[in-house]
Order: structure tokens, then sequence, then C-alpha cells
């Protein structure tokens, strides 16, 4: 049996191993593929996995062998779902590796707004401290996160954890998500609307996925819905959030900051607007790139593979 890992780089620099997947057949690993190749690369592969490499319904119509389409990611925009099912073709996703890190990365860009940590540490190893004529002294005003409000847009595995974390920083919680699922036991929590959220927030975090409705979520109007004390964080998708909007609004004083962990589009241009926008921390998509949460990401990859090979397939997207 041929199997193609597409794009295998970003899970697998060269810290994990691709043994699990080498016991169902011959396995074939690209760090990565451009568009152009990707039809002579999978032809005569019956499993093709694929991280943010496009499998659209021209590719698929190529590729008579394939039987199993494996994303090795949460989300699975980047496949033709209907076409796949039109070909036969099961495809399945991962979901929950990441949930725990993409919360802690999502309170470490909170917690750096809140304090400007890598600022102020340069600003101590530039001299500044040293030269201060007082015991301490600060650049940015610091802000506390016990009492204030964080709004979860998505309300998933994500959204629940991020809410756990905020409790035990002593936050209320807003969550708007479909369906609204029992928070009961969450005695600091309550439903919104979207517009409720964002006006009612100190903090709003993005954990929905990406679909046409959400595309373009938090644009212009809805910014100005916000505080203007407010943070935004998103390390949902990109997409969700209009990156020229948010630039002016943060640019303006509409909001008072943003951490971001995912761009409209990535690798982003040089000149995107947010790179010099006030108060804006990007990283570059590494919620779900721990070690721990891509080992899990591996494991669950060869367990749905061997679920499919057993003639009970999980995880699929496409039933």
């Amino acid at each position: 049996m041929k199997i193609v890992v597409l794009d295998g780089y970003t899970l697998n620099p060269g810290d994990l191993s691709w043994n699990g997947l080498k016991k169902f057949g011959d396995v074939i690993v690209y760090d990565r593929t451009p568009t152009d190749k990707i039809v002579e690369r999978a032809i005569g592969a019956e499993i093709v996995y694929t991280n943010k490499t496009p499998l659209d319904k021209v590719v698929l119509e190529q590729l008579d062998s394939l039987k199993f389409i494996g994303v090795l990611a949460t989300g699975y925009n980047v496949v033709d779902t209907k076409a796949a099912k039109e070909h036969g073709i099961v495809v399945t996703n991962i979901p929950g590796y990441g949930t725990d890190s993409v919360a802690q990365l999502a309170f470490a860009l909170l917690l750096e707004l809140c304090h400007h940590v890598q600022h102020h540490s340069n600003s101590v190893m530039q001299g500044k401290w040293s030269q201060s004529v007082d015991f301490c002294y600060w650049d940015y005003a610091l802000t506390e996160l016990a009492g204030k409000t964080m709004g979860i847009i998505g309300f998933g595995n994500i959204g629940g954890k991020v809410a756990d974390i905020a409790t035990a920083f002593g936050m209320n919680i807003i969550g708007n998500s479909q369906p609204e699922t029992d928070q009961s036991h969450r005695k600091n929590f309550r439903w919104a609307s979207i517009p409720q959220l964002l006006e009612q927030s100190d903090v709003v975090s993005i954990h929905c996925p990406l679909f046409p409705e959400t595309k373009g979520l938090i644009n212009k109007d809805s910014l100005k819905l916000m505080k203007s004390s407010a943070f935004l964080l998103n390390t949902s998708r990109g997409p969700i959030i209009v990156d020229e909007d948010l630039a002016e609004a943060l640019n303006n004083g509409t909001i008072a900051g943003a951490g971001i962990d995912v761009l409209s589009v990535e690798p982003p241009s040089a000149d995107n607007p947010l790179f010099s926008a006030k108060n804006c921390i990007i990283t570059p998509h590494i919620a779900w790139a721990t070690k721990e949460a891509r080992t899990r990401l591996m494991d669950i990859a060869v367990n749905n593979l061997d679920a499919f090979m057993n003639g009970n397939p999980v995880n699929v997207v496409n039933k």
C-alpha cells in the first residue's frame, strides 16, 4: 500500500517518527508539496495525508486509487469533502489534540498584553532600570485580570479550556457558540449574542471554526462594539478577522490591544498592516505546535488509519 504525506515538515521537523504509519505500507514523506506537484506525488496512493496542501475536486478526480485522506489538523477546509464523498474517499481530521496548548498560548498572548514582559525585560537589559531614579518603572499601563470579563466566541473543547483558565484568574465568562452546551457547572458564566459579548467583554478570545458565516466576523463594524480598553485574541483561524480593520482599530484606539497567532494569509505578505499596528502581538501560528500536542496529533493520525483499515473509521468529516 502506498501512503503519501504531502506536507509533513510542520508536524514533524525531525523530532517525531513516522514509524506508526509504516506498519500499514510504504510511506513517502514530502516536507512540502507545491500545488503543481500534488497529483504527480499522490497518484497511485491509497492513503494521502495533508495539513495545508489543498485537495480540491480537480485533484481528487485524478487520484483513482485514493481511498483515505487524513488531514493532519482539526480544520479540514483544505479538502473538498463533498467531492471526496462522491468518489468514495473517507476524510478524517484530528480533533482535540491541541486543546491545552492552544489555550496556553491564548493566555501567553493575554499576559503579554497585560504586562509587556518582553518589553520590560529588554528595557532592563538595555540599562533603563540601572539608570532609574526610582526602585521600579513601567512603560505601559499594567492590567489585572481578576474581576474582568472574558468573552469566548466558540465554546468547544478549546473555548472550554480557556474558560477554565480564565476562571482560575478570577474572571467572569461570556460564551457564544452553536449549539449552546450545558455549562451549569460554571457559576461565573452566561451565554450572549456576539454583539452583546463584544460590548460587555474586557477580553475577547476567538475559538470558533472558519466557516463562510464566521469569515470576516471581526470587522470594522464589530470592532466598534468593543470597549476601548478591551483586548482581542485569535488563536483560531486568521480569516475570521479582517486584518486591515483590526489594524485600523488598534491605531485609532478603538480597542486597546490584540494578541494573534493566525493571519488571513499564511505566510503573510511583508506589508500586512498588523505588522505596524499599535499594541499588536503576533506569533507565527504556533499555538498547536508544542511537541506534546504534535505527538498527540501523530498518534491520532495513526489511530485514524488503523480504524479505517479495520473497517470502523473514526473522526470522519464527510459521512
